[in-house]
């Protein structure tokens, strides 16, 4: 009789135990394991059963944008955006970059060992070597070796592997923000991707471009608006582009560049301080002249890791809605300022509701603007 109730009074116990640490591990799971303050030191916060990192956040002060830019960016090696087959001189149709297993999406690096940053350098490399040729291919985050055949194409007699290749791309957004402090720029507040396969380019070399805005396509639900415009003054940019991510590109500056309205940059504001209500974007829709326009922020998404689709806004300001129905492509990267601080950018736009789009936190973006 005793040695049962031990037993049994030893299994409660055993059972509250689990419970507790089941609890526990549940609160400490809402416990962040980064903590962002105003101070001059990283801190390590030690908490029962737990150790939080306490990040330093300096009083970050930045320039607005709203500016109208051109990017003209070089991709890093050759991505491949089509197979298609080969006509030989014998008749036959072959693929030899499918059947080696090309895939549309991979980036060609190298061939044979040799580094290539355009179609023609890879052109020139394979039918130098007229045999079997070894390329080094960037798929998403893999690098892997595929070995390829050419075939000699009845075309032009030259050898071929079967792809459609891209190495240059050009496009409009918006500049988000400069840093006073060492002319890096930040812009679009999402990646550039390769339309066809949806690849983040990577950038060889880029650079911003001053751009006009000749006309605006206005946005209606299921045709998203365009913004369309000329660059100006292409031997002169405005800097260099060093990074193209999905939070958007980030590079340098050759010289200081101002905004009209603001004599003074503005604080930024992390996404703790965000809060529904109003706010102002800054764009261009007309030449080169920034303007702002009323939006309402209708939800805020708290994020523990970076993401574009921070918060919800909608276009209030009936200037706005007049001239382009609300967001449309190009308007990408304009800064969201509230309060006095600029705390994001316009990143998508709602397909079935042009009033109404994502903007990303200035904080996400900020993790990729220490370039060089």
């Amino acid at each position: 009789m005793y040695k049962e109730i031990l037993k049994k009074g030893s299994v409660l116990v055993l059972t509250f135990m689990v419970a507790m640490f089941l609890v526990a591990g549940s609160i400490l799971s809402f416990i962040p394991t980064d903590i962002k303050v105003f101070e001059n030191e990283t801190k390590v916060l030690k908490l029962p059963l737990k150790e939080v990192t306490i990040s330093v956040l300096p009083e970050k002060v930045l320039i607005p944008g709203g500016h109208s830019v051109g990017v003209r960016m070089n991709v890093k090696g050759v991505l491949v955006v089509g197979l298609e087959e080969i006509e030989t001189p014998e008749g036959n149709f072959v693929n030899p970059g499918l059947d080696a297993g090309l895939q549309i999406g991979d980036n060609i690096l190298e061939v044979n060992g040799i580094k290539v940053n355009n179609a023609g350098e890879a052109k020139k490399v394979i039918n130098e070597t007229k045999n079997d040729v070894r390329l080094k291919v960037q798929r998403k985050d893999d690098i892997i070796n595929i070995n390829v055949t050419p075939v000699i194409s009845v075309d032009d007699n030259l050898y071929k592997i079967g792809v459609w290749v891209k190495d240059k791309t050009a496009g409009i957004g918006t500049l988000t923000f400069i840093d006073p402090s060492n002319n890096t720029f930040g812009a679009l507040g999402h990646a550039i991707t390769d339309p066809e396969t949806g690849t983040v380019l990577s950038v060889a070399k880029g650079e911003l471009l001053n751009s006009k805005v000749e006309s605006v396509k206005q946005g209606k639900a299921g045709s998203p608006g365009e913004i369309k415009g000329i660059f100006y003054e292409s031997d002169k940019p405005l800097g260099k582009l060093t990074i193209n991510t999905e939070y958007g590109i980030f590079g340098k500056s050759y010289e200081p560049i101002t905004n009209p309205l603001y004599d003074k940059p503005l604080k930024i504001g992390y996404q703790n301080e965000v809060k529904k209500g109003p706010a102002y974007i800054l764009t261009t829709l007309e030449g080169d002249k920034i303007e702002k326009y009323n939006v309402t922020i209708e939800k805020v998404n708290r994020q523990s890791k970076p993401g574009t689709k921070s918060m919800v806004i909608k276009v209030t300001d009936k200037r706005l809605l007049d001239k382009s129905g609300g967001i449309i492509q190009g308007m990408s990267g304009s800064p969201i300022i509230q309060n006095n601080k600029i705390i994001g950018a316009v990143t998508h736009v709602f397909v079935n509701d042009p009033k109404k789009g994502y903007g990303i936190f200035i904080e996400w973006m900020l993790n990729y603007s220490d370039v060089e």
